[in-house]
């Protein structure tokens, strides 16, 4: 855990804040790679990951993006109204689950809305390792982009092409943008649920490998309604059972059991709470693992996933 102070916020784009992280004492901070994330630590109980957007060169500070959504579930609402000039939190070290291929010819960066935050890093680090790029920004409209002034003077505003939904010109052409899906080439997408299918689906729908995209989320899809059913949790340590009713996730079920699971994002999207599975199929809910990983059944997220079969062991 690291003790940090907000050194300075400003309004980034509409509903957007960007605060300055540093260290009280003065001295750098611990280094990160680009498309790294830190865990908040907020006073109100919340763990909330937020990606870092500052180039990793720069160690004097850690900058973040938070988007006020509006059904907050009390994180990115304390961010706005608490996170002052000032504020003392605390703070992970950096973590990074969406890793650059710095070995690649060619780089594709999409970022939809507040998800420009990682993807701003990448074009930084791509830059000064003079790897080629081009980096595509959607939002609805400009007041809801981040860091457009910033973009438009960095050293690489040549390889960013803007697109909003208020502007029809300047529509998002995927036949252009993800033409020629050679091996060579990876893609990296970051921002809301419905942009990042429209992005990977169009990609893997031109002929790009699974394996040439990256990704992250920034909350899983929601469950359908309606079909959360009741199952049991079994502790292979103990034999504990642990009953998870329809209108309870399994993490929730386990604390009030007693059992300790580590939950950060409560969204399936970090992968802090993934617990192994050694009996019963999970009905996998999270944006943290891979496809391949989802089909091995060997591992969840209690935060969010459920379970197809009547039971799950799990080795706690």
């Amino acid at each position: 855990m690291i003790k940090v102070r907000v050194a300075s916020r400003a309004q980034a784009a509409q509903d957007i804040v960007r605060l300055d992280l540093v260290c009280p004492e003065g001295r750098d901070l611990p280094a990160f790679d680009a498309g790294a994330h830190v865990d908040l630590f907020l006073r109100n109980g919340l763990t909330r990951q937020y990606s870092l957007c500052n180039d990793p060169a720069d160690r004097g500070h850690y900058r973040i993006a938070v988007l006020r959504e509006p059904s907050s579930r009390g994180g990115s609402t304390y961010v706005h109204e608490r996170l002052i000039e000032g504020a003392m939190l605390d703070i992970s070290l950096p973590r990074n689950l969406f890793a650059l291929d710095e070995t690649a010819r060619e780089h594709l960066l999409f970022a939809g809305g507040v998800g420009v935050t990682p993807i701003l890093a990448m074009a930084r680090r791509l830059h000064a390792l003079g790897s080629p790029f081009r980096f595509h920004y959607c939002a609805r409209d400009r007041s809801r982009a981040a860091f457009l002034d910033e973009l438009a003077a960095a050293p690489f505003a040549d390889a960013v092409r803007l697109s909003f939904d208020a502007e029809p010109e300047t529509r998002l052409d995927l036949d252009i943008a993800l033409a020629d899906p050679a091996p060579g080439r990876r893609l990296y997408v970051c921002g809301p649920g419905g942009f990042m299918s429209h992005v990977i689906d169009g990609a893997l729908a031109r002929g790009w490998a699974p394996d040439q995209i990256r990704k992250e989320h920034f909350a899983a899809a929601p469950a359908p309604e309606g079909e959360n059913r009741p199952f049991e949790l079994v502790i292979a340590s103990t034999g504990q059972v642990v009953a998870v009713a329809a209108d309870q996730t399994a993490a929730q079920a386990l604390e009030a059991a007693g059992v300790f699971v580590p939950v950060s994002c409560e969204q399936g999207v970090c992968g802090t709470c993934l617990t192994r599975v050694t009996e019963g199929q999970p009905d996998h809910r999270d944006a943290f693992q891979t496809d391949a990983e989802k089909a091995a059944n060997d591992q969840f997220t209690p935060c969010c996933s459920r379970a197809r079969t009547p039971r799950l062991v799990v080795d706690l």
